[in-house]
């Protein structure tokens, strides 16, 4: 996509290929080009074309490749175009909105391919696991350059050392892999007898562990009818009940750092990854709560037993986000809530649940005409008269000049002036006697055929 997020008005935009071998987009009654392929100007022409594996590419008159889409991916590899540290995939922001989303498959600077949200407020990484070392997710470090590419067998290798195949793994060119609005990077096959893309791999297979995926102070579950499901903590409400990424706010005041006055509600399976105040290994639930009624900015405690090491774990946040909410989740969250809320309010495990009501969305018509220059479009119809007004002057002249310097029509005219007859063209009589069918008689000078004028 050119210039994604300034996109053009529509209505007489032009995309030119100019001499100098650049390809240009032009806005519509806009001077200055919004996007360019900015190949250095030269002399020699180009030609735009694009091959059966979807790349898009200017070829100069010796046959190289000057400028290629595949060098300028948007959310999207096809088979054998390349990703590398300079080309990241970015998501759309939605569905219907194809301006850069929040989500960004990259090369790190440790030379490892990792997804990142990148929020309005907050940002992280969450895949692979920012709990693993890159090791222990399969990945290494080493390497004197960042790529990685989708080959025709859906396999896909990588510098990093990750490597997958697709599902159907095979001989399949029609293939892309795309980093979804939803922020999971996917592999899609074309079915052309049903003609839909079907998911043959997926980099996140419990879809509620993408970061930003409920906004703040909710959490996110996996329902089995409806997919991805957003929640508000218990007394918590929407902040904008047209997108979850606004997350929700507290229907209470927060009490004072210190003063005593909070309880916390167990919310069991439930986690709230990164932004910790405090982490506090080997505590018991009791000493947890105290850390976290000492922080002045704590707003709940991850608590959970450490299988491994054998040990209870704290984990004080100051921030709740990238919350969710699994059955696979062996760890509870514990929400601080003022102790004057009721306490059926502070009994009520019950997470709210809200749906989006895009209803309340206006649709609202996008401009499309520009303020146009009452002078320029004069001037613009005084020059297209005046050249009419010439173009017709010189044919009127021209055909004068034709018509009184013909030495033709001069001897005609003395002829007929001096004898009283008329010289005829050989195809005037040819015309005249039917290509001279009708033969009336012979004579001294020749044979006479009948002529009807």
């Amino acid at each position: 996509m050119a210039n994604r997020d300034v996109p053009v008005n529509g209505k007489r935009s032009k995309l030119s290929l100019l001499k100098t071998g650049n390809l240009v987009l032009i806005d519509a009654d806009q001077p200055l080009p919004i996007w360019t392929t900015t190949i250095r100007d030269s002399t020699e022409s180009a030609q735009l074309k694009m091959n059966n594996s979807g790349n898009l590419y200017l070829q100069n008159h010796d046959n190289q490749i000057i400028w290629q889409s595949f060098g300028s991916p948007t959310d999207t590899l096809l088979p054998d175009q390349q990703l590398t540290k300079d080309t990241p995939l970015v998501s759309s922001r939605s569905l219907t909105n194809y301006s850069s989303g929040f989500y960004k498959l990259f090369f790190d600077n440790d030379n490892v391919i990792r997804l990142v949200y990148n929020g309005p407020k907050v940002a992280g990484v969450y895949w692979p696991s920012p709990e693993l070392r890159a090791w222990e997710s399969g990945r290494s470090t080493y390497g004197s350059r960042r790529i990685a590419t989708l080959d025709f067998y859906g396999r896909f290798i990588s510098s990093d050392s990750l490597f997958f195949n697709t599902s159907d793994a095979g001989i399949q060119p029609l293939r892309r892999l795309t980093m979804d609005v939803d922020g999971n990077f996917r592999a899609y096959s074309l079915d052309e007898m049903r003609g839909v893309w079907q998911v043959t791999w997926q980099a996140m297979s419990e879809s509620c562990r993408i970061h930003g995926s409920c906004g703040e102070n909710s959490t996110c579950s996996n329902n089995p009818t409806h997919g991805r499901k957003c929640s508000c903590l218990p007394n918590h409400k929407m902040i904008n009940h047209t997108d979850w990424s606004y997350g929700c706010e507290p229907e209470f005041e927060p009490t004072l750092c210190g003063n005593g006055e909070d309880k916390f509600l167990e919310l069991p399976h439930t986690d709230f990854y990164g932004y910790d105040a405090k982490y506090i290994p080997n505590i018991t639930l009791d000493g947890c709560k105290q850390q976290c009624l000492n922080i002045c900015n704590c707003k709940g405690f991850q608590f959970k037993y450490d299988s491994a090491k054998g040990i209870f774990l704290c984990y004080a946040k100051f921030k709740l986000v990238n919350g969710f909410s699994s059955v696979n989740f062996n760890g509870s969250m514990y929400l601080k809530l003022p102790k004057t809320l009721p306490l059926s309010s502070i009994n009520n495990n019950v997470v709210q649940r809200f749906t989006l009501n895009c209803s309340e969305i206006p649709t609202i018509q996008l401009p499309r005409a520009y303020d146009k220059n009452t002078n320029e479009d004069s001037i613009k119809s005084l020059r297209i008269f005046t050249y009419v007004f010439g173009a017709l002057e010189i044919i009127c002249i021209m055909y004068f000049f034709y018509k009184t310097r013909n030495p033709y029509n001069k001897s005609q005219g003395y002829l007929q002036a001096a004898t009283g007859f008329k010289r005829f063209s050989y195809q005037e009589l040819k015309k005249a006697t039917k290509n001279f069918s009708n033969e009336i008689g012979k004579g001294g000078g020749g044979i006479v055929y009948k002529g009807v004028f």
